[in-house]
Order: structure tokens, then sequence, then C-alpha cells
């Protein structure tokens, strides 16, 4: 039995389970930020966290232990020279997860697991998206229309008015009771 033992299966056998936290993990350090269930986001979250003090180590051990783990150069390299440098003052928490609702297809609850230095994420998400074309506005000048008065015409009538209206509608409601329209005063 696998009584008080950490982490989730996620429904998968273990090497399944770690090729999937070692994918999260590296897509969250080079993109910084993921798109992905709630209960994986909460899964990896450790791993990804763990990766990152690695990274703030900066010695050839951490490195090599990183590289084991994330199986690409590429994601270790960026992980070294631009994330960990990010957080070298902060002693934890690296991450956070925001959640997004339920997904479309099966309502799976949602979330994006992040990076808590903004800065970086916004580096990211500029980098991957591309620049707006620039529309030029006519040159001639036009005049700005000016707004046009529209005269009050109910402003004559006084609180006085307005109260015996309201009253006359009250009474004209409660006589809506009766679907023969006959006055019950009789």
């Amino acid at each position: 039995m696998r009584h008080a033992r950490t982490g989730k299966k996620l429904g998968r056998d273990s090497a399944h389970r770690k090729a999937l936290y070692s994918n999260l993990a590296g897509a969250l350090i080079e993109h910084g930020r993921i798109r992905t269930t709630v209960t994986k986001a909460k899964a990896v979250k450790p791993i990804a966290e763990q990766m990152i003090t690695l990274g703030r180590r900066g010695d050839l051990h951490a490195r090599r232990q990183a590289t084991s783990f994330l199986r690409s150069r590429d994601v270790v390299h960026k992980l070294f020279a631009e994330v960990a440098p990010l957080f070298k003052d902060r002693p934890g928490g690296y991450t956070r997860i925001v959640k997004i609702g339920p997904r479309a297809g099966d309502s799976a609850e949602m979330a994006y697991l992040e990076l808590v230095d903004d800065e970086y994420v916004a580096k990211e998400r500029e980098a991957r998206t591309p620049e707006p074309v620039a529309v030029e506005e006519p040159v001639g000048e036009e005049a700005e229309p000016e707004p046009e008065e529209v005269p009050d015409t109910e402003a004559s009538d006084t609180p006085a008015e307005a109260s015996s209206d309201a009253g006359a509608d009250e009474s004209a409601d409660e006589g809506d009771d009766d679907p023969g329209g006959a006055d019950k005063s009789e």
C-alpha cells in the first residue's frame, strides 16, 4: 500500500510520469508560463522550483543534475544563464499557479503555472508575439463634430405632479387583479 506517499500518480506509470514532469518543467523554464491542468501544475511546481534552485547554485554538479532531469542542454543553459539570476535574492517561491477555469472539451480545471518574476514572463511574451503593423493616418485635418444640444421637454414636471402620477400607477396595478375588470368597491 502507498499510505502517506508524496506525489500524484496522474494515471501514468513511473517512466511516463517522469517524462511528463521533465517536459513540463522544461517548458516552464523555456517559456516562463505554461497552461496545464491544476493537478499537473501542482505536481510539477516543486520540481520546477528545485531546478531553479539548482540554477541558483550554479556549480558544475548542479548543472549535471539539472541536465540529467531536464534532458535538454538548451533548456539547462537558459535556466543557468537567464532564469536563475533573476531569482538570486529570492529565498524560494519562484512559481505561482493561477486558475483560469474549466477546459472546453472535458471540463478539466485549467491553470497557468508561471514564474513569479513578471519582467521575465513579459519579455518572453513579447519575443513570441509579432510586431503590429503601423497604419498611417490620413494627412488632411478633420474638424471634430460639436456635440448637439438636446432640449429638455420633460423637465417642466414638478415633484408634486410626479408623486400624483406614481399614486395613480399603483392604484391601476391593484385593479389588475380582477380579470373581469369589474370594480369591487360597489
